[in-house]
């Protein structure tokens, strides 16, 4: 007979399985749309607008920035989902994913029209309600990490 303890214990296992899952899938997803003429522009606005970004904008342009982007992004997808076979793998894709999200985050204070202006307490524009969902990801990148690392260490 299964205890409270093992019906925790399978909750915690399926969901941190799926949110790996969910967490690779939308950054393979996300990362093969940079890819994408209409992405390009729209990141546009983003990476232009960010001390860190708009230096190899310049340099490298529109398209190859966003296919770094992307192949940044698909990569990161790709070491997470290999937990499984992988766990050390998945460790740098997880910290790479939070590094990631962690610099989308602070896109929220350098990219214009992210925050409504004129409406008393600070609320967020479309633009900032794209960008804070990466909070989000970056709890989930870092559940990620802690759980991969910690089948890093039992084998």
């Amino acid at each position: 007979m299964k205890t409270r303890h093992d019906a925790t214990q399978a909750l915690q296992s399926i969901g941190t399985s799926t949110l790996r899952s969910a967490l690779a899938m939308n950054l393979l997803w996300i990362g093969a749309l940079k890819f994408e003429d209409y992405e390009v522009e729209n990141i546009h606005p983003l990476v232009s607008s960010s001390p860190l970004f708009a230096p190899v904008l310049k340099k490298l342009g529109e398209k190859k920035t966003a296919r770094i982007v992307g192949m940044t992004e698909i990569a990161l997808a790709s070491l997470i989902a290999a937990r499984p076979l992988a766990p050390r793998l998945s460790v740098l894709g997880g910290l790479g994913a939070v590094g990631m999200f962690a610099t989308t985050l602070s896109f929220l204070f350098t990219t214009p029209g992210a925050w409504q202006e004129g409406h008393g307490a600070p609320k967020l524009s479309m633009v900032g309600q794209f960008l804070v969902k990466d909070s989000v990801f970056l709890g989930a990148s870092l559940l990620v990490t802690a759980e991969s690392l910690r089948a890093a260490r039992r084998r």
